[in-house]
């Protein structure tokens, strides 16, 4: 394999340094200590203040793949008060605690593991009563690691319709939204199930506009959907015949109104809730905006909100690119491009990878043929679909360099086999679990030969 030049080296370094400082600032730790405090019997949660001498019993409880490093902050912060604590983490995602047990599950398709501790997770807050604190901690990957189905649906069903879900390309907004309807906990199940005790939800947003009726699909908030959009949903991507039909059953009961729907705004449970999000993508994307200045970058913030086809979004990034090379519009050269949020890949072919190195792959291509042009693509969680790699490097010379191995990146890119294309150029971005869930950040370098010394320099 052709090696890699001086320069193309000093860019992926650049490139990883910008997207480190990012994951960095959402380290679930400090951003519960930036939210939450305690003095004496007081604890501090956002703008409000608990006695937590009035409280029986302080529960913890939560869900996702930040949730360890949550509860190891919250339990430097309450540990003798703390009565009894539950959390579901993904395999691998887990902390040294002394008081809250973990539970490792399945994510993103949920397993038996999940349904155990959501079970337990439940029965814990159903015993709560009004002289309890419970203290929920949510981050993404907390609706895979709450399983709990409705009644009469099994495991499988909802782990073949999230399948299902996920090959068809539906947004985490539409999956969501059937997770919702299929579960006791999710869409304001849990604070249900809570209630009269007082709950404190401390969020991470993995979601596009940190709408917190899609985080985790909103236990501990009222929701918005209904039965309807569960079908014009599987209307839409014309699953009905690939949708178990347990499920499709129990839509329709709830469409004519013989099974309750979610729990809307305004019901009286939710004044016992307080949800406060702690930490999200903008406040990664901002902190990647300090470390590429520190650089010597030029560098412009498109949105912390991108969703849609991987590809196409791909295609947008690159044109942005090949724009500032040609007029330094938006921004001069160097310049860094930054962005956030999470696309989504309709599966096409049988090959291996995930959102962020088809993004890289598309983006590759795009920019095939132009001089100086970076991309880095990397989920803050460290997994990019079913795979080891938070995401993947590309520049102008990966085509080149991958044509010289035999390699066509538009097979590659048909056949959503991204991740062994890029294995192959060992360009993968291998991070290993971060244990925080903020979206994607995406990465776009772009100099010329007038400003690379500048770069160079800092």
């Amino acid at each position: 394999m052709k090696q890699l030049t001086d320069n193309q080296i000093r860019m992926r370094l650049s490139a990883r340094s910008i997207f480190q400082k990012g994951v960095d600032a959402v380290e679930p730790g400090k951003a519960v200590k930036s939210q939450c405090r305690r003095q004496g019997n007081y604890f501090f949660a956002g703008d409000r203040k608990y006695d937590l001498s009035l409280y029986k019993n302080l529960f913890v409880i939560g869900a996702g793949k930040a949730t360890a490093p949550m509860a190891a902050a919250i339990e430097d912060l309450l540990l003798e008060k703390i009565t009894k604590g539950i959390i579901n983490v993904k395999y691998a995602h887990t902390a040294e605690l002394k008081r809250i047990k973990i539970i490792e599950a399945g994510h993103p398709v949920p397993d038996k593991n999940g349904e155990f501790g959501a079970k337990e997770i439940f029965n814990l807050v159903k015993d709560a009563d009004e002289h309890d604190l419970i203290i929920f901690l949510l981050s993404g990957g907390g609706s895979a690691l709450l399983p709990l189905p409705a009644n009469g649906i099994e495991l499988k069903d909802k782990q073949d319709a999230i399948k299902t879900l996920l090959a068809c390309g539906a947004t985490i907004h539409e999956i969501n939204t059937i997770r919702k309807h299929i579960s006791m906990i999710k869409g304001g199940g849990l604070a249900q199930a809570a209630y009269p005790a007082q709950m404190i939800t401390l969020l991470f947003s993995d979601v596009i506009g940190d709408d917190m009726e899609v985080i985790a699909s909103g236990p501990s908030v009222p929701d918005l959907s209904t039965f309807d959009d569960c079908i014009d949903i599987v209307a839409k991507y014309n699953i009905l015949n690939s949708m178990p039909d347990n499920i499709v059953t129990h839509f329709q009961k709830g469409v004519s109104g013989k099974i309750k729907d979610t729990l809307s705004p305004g019901n009286k449970i939710f004044e016992k809730i307080y949800n406060i999000i702690i930490a999200d993508n903008i406040k990664a994307i901002n902190a990647a905006r300090e470390e590429a200045a520190r650089l010597g970058y030029n560098t412009i913030l498109l949105s912390s909100m991108i969703e849609g086809e991987t590809s196409d979004i791909a295609l947008m990034h690159g044109a942005i690119a090949r724009e500032i090379l040609k007029s330094g519009n938006p921004v001069a050269p160097p310049a860094c491009i930054l962005s956030g949020g999470e696309t989504t890949v309709r599966i096409k072919g049988n090959g291996l990878g995930g959102r962020n190195q088809e993004f890289a792959l598309a983006a590759a291509i795009n920019i095939a043929g132009y001089e100086n042009i970076l991309v880095l693509s990397g989920g803050t969680d460290g997994n990019d679909g079913p795979t080891d790699a938070a995401g993947a490097i590309a520049d102008t010379f990966t085509l080149d360099r991958a044509k010289a191995m035999g390699l066509n990146a538009f097979d590659y890119l048909q056949n959503n086999d991204s991740y062994h294309f890029f294995a192959r150029l060992e360009d993968l971005l291998i991070t290993g679990p971060t244990k925080t869930n903020v979206m994607d950040l995406h990465i776009i370098l772009v100099e010329n030969n007038n400003t690379m010394e500048d770069v160079k320099n800092g």
